[in-house]
């Protein structure tokens, strides 16, 4: 081989390895971080600008969790953080060091019965497409046990952070009504 076509080669080789070091990716040292992810702890190695959303889908491997918009104007990334719902896709999976967070593959029991609100949504043919369903259904939680269903239009008021493309919105709504009463039981 020519000192040419070995420098070319060298080249090549150079560009499909992928950087070691923090520097030669362009960015930060990687953090550790201990994730809580649905009772289960998942120590893990990140790059500090990796969203939880990213973290949950690419890292842990809990694809349920959806990047629908990725820039927090759909809720199909919404998950429980200590109770509390946020949108994954805009919080950083550093900032929920430490706290737990529930995800739709952690809402059923262990011995695999659906959730309440899983349930409704099933009983009230609350999704089509199913796509944005599990942030629906996070958010739909957070909704009862924040206390903001107590009429349809607060119900609507308090979910209208995520958007449904095939139009279930009374459906869901029906399925919020029909979980509170089982949820205020528990």
């Amino acid at each position: 081989m020519s000192s040419a076509a070995l420098s070319v080669a060298k080249e090549a080789a150079a560009e499909t390895t992928p950087p070691s070091s923090a520097a030669e990716r362009g960015g930060a040292p990687l953090a550790n971080v201990s994730l809580e992810i649905n009772g289960r702890t998942y120590p893990l190695a990140l790059d500090p600008r990796t969203t939880l959303l990213d973290a949950l889908r690419e890292h842990v491997g809990l694809t349920g969790t959806k990047k629908g918009c990725d820039h927090g104007q759909c809720g199909a990334c919404t998950v429980l953080v200590d109770g509390r719902r946020v949108l994954s896709c805009l919080t950083l999976a550093l900032m929920a060091d430490g706290e737990s967070v529930t995800t739709i593959e952690g809402l059923a029991g262990p011995d695999g019965a659906l959730h309440p609100m899983q349930q409704a949504f099933i009983d009230k043919d609350a999704f089509q497409c199913g796509y944005c369903t599990p942030g629906q259904i996070m958010s739909a939680v957070a909704c009862v046990e924040e206390g903001h269903a107590n009429t349809d239009a607060e119900i609507r008021e308090y979910m209208s952070g995520n958007l449904c493309r095939c139009a279930a919105y009374p459906n869901i709504v029906a399925a919020i009504n029909q979980a509170k009463h089982e949820l205020k039981r528990a």
